[in-house]
């Protein structure tokens, strides 16, 4: 006799990583499907690891974070109460599933977004509301707003969205909050916030500055190049923040994500150099694929996000020979993350035998 798995569980979906690149006829294996930040750690932020290696591998990371906490608030002008960490802002998302919602709970959000949302809810036991985006890839707020029902504990809004690179605008969210039950938290999920410069974006700490129950997500895995390491955190009321403290795993964020997070915060004026180059590669690979005939969406993330719909897996075939792994999602299109120039040269090299696939 075999063991019992939890009832239902075959029927939540396993999480996919972006898949490594093939090599190309060229050699090139270029790895543009996860979103990555593409260059390596400052020499100042690998310094500070590094040093920090001998006294931290063999020891418990401290759980409160005191020296990354104190340079958090400081720099986002929040008090240390209102932070809390976790190994990257998928896992903090989590804690606020199991924190907020539980059985015959709803937690709401846009699809299609990020890919986890749906995975974390239903391993909390509560229930997914999915709306659909809009017709231009957007979060369709104010169906999000009619969807609302007694059952609804939590809503994200990934802005931008992951994967079709939209944003919501200040007036959007100030139009849904006014009609979001004020038990209800509204979580906005920043994870690509540094490569947005849309003036008309809603700004989340904005929000939460203004609103009890709006809280924010962000992380040190893209803008700062600190994936590998997995550090991301929530800026929520103390009461919440507490609760998410209860929910993480204990020391889930090593001493040596702290240390790089501290010393990322110390570098933002060189990090931002890196994040200006990529927005400017950005600007460069969407110009270059509609140009070739793809129809591509204005995009505010370290990616782009071609809707392909039932062509989606052909024009993956066609990136994927040129030894360049882009995120395919079948039926709806392919995310082809930002990477150094020389792998969105390859991207805009195949760009119209993608386009002869739709």
């Amino acid at each position: 006799m075999s063991v019992s798995i939890r009832s239902g569980f075959e029927r939540i979906p396993s999480y996919r990583a972006g898949k490594p690149a093939q090599l190309g006829p060229d050699g090139l294996s270029a790895k543009l499907s996860s979103n990555e930040n593409p260059y390596d750690p400052l020499p100042s932020v690998l310094d500070a690891i590094t040093a920090a290696i001998p006294s931290s591998v063999n020891r418990y990371p401290s759980i409160a974070a005191p020296e990354l906490t104190a340079a958090l608030a400081e720099r986002l002008g929040v008090e240390p109460e209102n932070l809390a960490f976790g190994a990257g802002s998928v896992e903090v998302a989590s804690q606020l599933i199991h924190a907020l919602a539980g059985a015959g709970d709803e937690v709401m959000y846009a699809w299609r977004s990020f890919e986890a949302y749906p995975i974390l809810v239903q391993l909390a036991g509560a229930t997914p509301c999915q709306v659909p985006l809009d017709a231009d890839g957007k979060h369709d707020l104010p169906a999000m707003a009619d969807a609302i029902t007694e059952r609804t504990k939590l809503i994200f809004v990934c802005n931008p969205n992951n994967p079709t690179g939209t944003v919501v605008t200040h007036a959007e969210v100030e139009a849904f909050l006014a009609r979001v039950p004020e038990n209800v938290l509204v979580v906005l999920d920043e994870a690509y916030v540094h490569f947005n410069v849309d003036s008309d974006s809603a700004v989340g700490l904005d929000f939460f500055k203004r609103y009890p129950n709006v809280a924010v997500l962000h992380t040190f895995s893209k803008a700062y190049g600190l994936a590998g390491l997995r550090i991301g955190y929530a800026v929520a009321q103390p009461d919440v923040a507490e609760a998410l403290r209860k929910a993480a795993i204990p020391f889930g964020m090593s001493a040596l994500a702290q240390v790089g997070g501290v010393a990322s915060l110390a570098a933002e004026a060189e990090l931002q150099e890196r994040v200006d180059v990529l927005v400017a590669e950005r600007a460069r690979v969407i110009t270059a694929l509609r140009a070739a005939g793809l129809p591509v969406i204005d995009s505010q993330a370290n990616f782009v996000w071609i809707p392909a719909g039932d062509a989606s897996e052909a024009v993956n075939d066609v990136f994927s020979a040129r030894g360049v792994s882009v995120r395919c999602f079948p039926g709806d299109g392919v995310r082809v993350s930002i990477g150094a120039p020389h792998e969105n040269d390859a991207v805009i090299e195949v760009a119209g035998s993608a386009a002869a696939r739709l």
